[in-house]
């Protein structure tokens, strides 16, 4: 079974009239940022199963809203003065030495897990604004 939807190019120039485009880009920026906290609240539970100094818990960092393609986006990376940058796809896919490490997959279970209750933050902080 599946569904179509259309009209939503519509509906959003319809709110964009209603309450200004400059409203709604604070709206989604608002709901965007509620969201990449609780990604980073189920990412951080992941990597606490694993954690051995925990730079790569304390370096997580949420970027500020910005446009990606013609759509707003909010990244998650690390940054910090260990450097975790440089070993975090080495902990999600492994290496040849190391095909299975303790964290394997770890960012990928933190995206299934918290996609419902991100879903449910966004729609509720965009209900709030109304």
């Amino acid at each position: 079974m599946s569904v179509k939807l259309t009209g939503e190019k519509k509906l959003l120039a319809d709110i964009e009239k209603r309450i200004g485009k400059l409203k709604v880009q604070q709206l989604s920026d608002m709901a965007l940022k509620k969201g990449a906290e609780v990604f980073v609240r189920e990412l951080k539970s992941q990597f606490e199963s694993f954690k051995d100094t925990g730079a790569t818990i304390e370096e997580m960092t949420i970027s500020e809203p910005m446009w990606v393609n013609g759509s707003r986006t909010i990244k998650i990376h690390w940054s910090g003065p260990k450097d975790r940058y440089r070993i975090i796809h080495l902990n999600e896919f492994g290496t040849v030495k190391n095909p299975n490490p303790k964290g394997k997959g770890a960012i990928a279970r933190a995206m299934r897990n918290a996609e419902k209750e991100y879903r449910d933050t966004i729609k509720r902080v965009i209900k709030e604004g109304f």
